[in-house]
């Protein structure tokens, strides 16, 4: 069973291993030594938290669940047009077993019910990509790094 719930102050050392999972390969092809990855992962870990607050003062925060078992986060923002996936990742254990999309579907259905779209940024090295093509999200912009890709609910 998948569940979500409200991030706690207890569970900041875990949304740090969950970023330093997504980010760890990437780091490691830099040749640094193990405390420079370190350094580097902790103050661009720091620096994310910051810009999402910065950017997104009334988002939601969530730890997602796995059998109770933390599993990964989701960061969501709504507006009244817009629902922003800001950010979703998973522990590599809980990756490519069909969490990501069951939770994205929930979002398309919440957007459709409420005749909002879903926008998100993905870097465009991102294996997630391809899993936001296949969900029907299609591109608004291509910049560097990062690719603007929006979902909107059928008109019926």
């Amino acid at each position: 069973m998948i569940t979500l719930r409200q991030v706690l102050p207890a569970d900041e050392d875990f949304l740090y291993q969950v970023y330093v999972s997504t980010r760890i390969e990437e780091v490691a092809a830099f040749g640094w030594g193990e405390e420079e990855q370190e350094a580097f992962l902790r103050m661009q870990y720091e620096l994310q938290r910051l810009s999402y607050a910065l950017t997104y003062p009334n988002a939601h925060h969530e730890v997602i669940c796995v059998e109770e078992e933390r599993a990964g986060q989701m960061l969501t923002n709504r507006s009244a047009d817009t629902l922003t996936l800001v950010d979703i990742s998973l522990l590599p254990e809980y990756r490519n077993r069909g969490i990501g999309s069951m939770l994205i579907r929930q979002l398309q259905e919440e957007a459709a019910a409420s005749g909002t779209s879903i926008c998100l940024h993905v870097w465009a090295g991102n294996r997630a990509l391809h899993l936001y093509s296949r969900m029907g999200f299609r591109t608004k912009s291509a910049g560097q790094p990062y690719i603007s890709m929006i979902w909107t609910p059928a008109r019926g």
